[in-house]
């Protein structure tokens, strides 16, 4: 071997270690932004339930971890109660369209937000490896309150927050009816389409590298986040999805796989032409009749 092709060879081998460098860099980087929420970066509420005229009690619960976590309560008229959580890196503000729909038909609403969202404290997001905690956190609060019929307690979540839902609904059975709304299916599903979406990185080679580094800041399997696994276990209560044929935040296919998963009693409302979470703003009135009459029909007209 000459001097020329060793030196060429030195050269392509030293490009071919600073760009796998840089794109472990990178590709660690953006898995840690993915998971990452500090007070300084978030996006905080800009409104208030005082926006839509309703009262509210601003509440904040502790976490078994010591974390406070910030909510807000607007009172029950008929003594039922909707836990409302928010997505993923939002705020509580972005359930105030729904909180008020759900008040004007006399349910009182929670609505919550979890580690490392809001003004809660934390820092690290898990997909719900440990933000389970912090929804019985919240359920414990309402249980504290003379004005609210355990009985009648149901959730309702926003894409993450839907997951949310699905899964803290599957571990308590006294959570008696469920609406999720652009839920992730699981994050092995939707994955691809999610880093797309909050990164603008391509699949490949950046997805399974986020993935894995993901995996190792969380210690925690992909796998493990399945919402198909925990929603079978919500049955014979029921469970309301809705799902956007052009969703560019989660799959698409999530509501139906979803769907076929869940046990009855069960309903999708598809609609090919909404994207993540629409169905409340560009569908309002129909989202208003279709989601009071479920909770009408599963937290107030049931025998005691």
């Amino acid at each position: 071997m000459n001097r020329i092709t060793k030196i060429t060879l030195g050269i392509i081998a030293t490009l071919l270690i600073l760009a796998t460098t840089g794109l472990l860099w990178q590709t660690r980087n953006e898995a840690y932004n993915l998971l990452h929420a500090p007070m300084e970066t978030r996006k905080l509420p800009d409104q208030t339930p005082a926006n839509y005229n309703l009262y509210f009690e601003d509440v904040t619960v502790t976490n078994p971890e010591g974390m406070k976590l910030a909510g807000w309560f607007i009172p029950s008229q008929n003594g039922a109660v909707i836990i409302m959580q928010h997505g993923y890196k939002s705020t509580r503000a972005e359930l105030l369209n729904e909180a008020a729909m759900m008040q004007s038909h006399g349910y009182g609403v929670l609505v919550t937000s979890i580690r490392a969202h809001d003004y809660s404290e934390g820092e690290l997001i898990t997909f719900g490896l440990y933000e389970i905690n912090d929804m019985e956190a919240w359920y414990q609060y309402l249980l504290t309150r003379d004005d609210i019929d355990p009985n009648k307690i149901g959730i309702l979540g926003n894409s993450y927050g839907g997951m949310l839902a699905i899964q803290y609904a599957a571990q308590n059975e006294n959570i008696k009816a469920v609406v999720a709304n652009s839920a992730f299916s699981s994050l092995k599903d939707t994955v691809s389409t999610s880093v797309a979406y909050f990164t603008g990185l391509p699949e490949f080679p950046f997805v399974p590298l986020i993935i894995f580094w993901a995996e190792q800041i969380t210690d925690a399997k992909m796998e493990e986040i399945d919402a198909t696994r925990w929603i079978p276990e919500i049955s014979p209560r029921p469970v309301f999805l809705m799902q956007g044929g052009v969703d560019t935040v989660i799959s698409p296919s999530s509501g139906q796989r979803l769907y076929d998963a869940a046990g009855e009693p069960k309903e999708l409302w598809f609609d090919a032409d909404l994207g993540h979470v629409d169905f409340d703003k560009e569908r309002a009135e129909e989202y208003e009749e279709r989601v009071a009459a479920f909770f009408d029909q599963y937290l107030l007209n049931v025998s005691p």
